[in-house]
């Protein structure tokens, strides 16, 4: 894992040449990444371009409904190591959303994924914008606050 080792994130990569836009990178890279059939999945937005700083990366995350779900696995043991199959219903749980502190001081949220390292960082905050925007967020204390485990690397 060259960047972001051990932490739990949605698939994603730099577009190549031939992509034409982001949603063809996006479907491009979870089909090389975990083995997801483009022709299952119908996109239905993007949200906008953000900055990650620490990678010095600029994501646009891409949104889709799994018309046809079928088994997903690790297709590059470079990039992935497991597939977590989770309900939203337990990611808006208030009891599995708290705050994560880094050593370099951020703070921001995490959700509880049955992983010894939480969903954080910015797949947690899209997440949790995207739950806060559709109207699905549940009350939670975000005064509750962890340590990150220390990342693998």
């Amino acid at each position: 894992m060259r960047n972001h080792p051990g932490q739990v994130a949605f698939p994603g990569g730099k577009s190549d040449p031939e992509d034409s836009d982001a949603v063809a990178t996006a479907l491009r890279e979870a089909e090389e990444e975990i083995g997801l059939d483009p022709s299952t999945v119908r996109v239905f937005g993007e949200l906008p371009t953000l900055w990650i700083p620490p990678s010095n990366f600029a994501v646009t995350p891409v949104l889709a409904h799994w018309c046809e779900p079928t088994p997903l696995r690790p297709v590059s043991d470079q990039e992935v190591v497991s597939v977590l199959h989770l309900p939203i219903r337990q990611l808006m749980d208030p009891a599995n959303r708290f705050s994560v502190q880094h050593t370099s001081g951020w703070k921001g949220p995490a959700f509880e994924v049955g992983t010894d390292m939480p969903l954080w960082g910015f797949t947690a905050g899209i997440i949790s914008r995207l739950f806060e925007q559709v109207g699905w967020e549940q009350p939670w204390d975000d005064n509750i606050v962890r340590a990150l485990p220390e990342l693998r690397s």
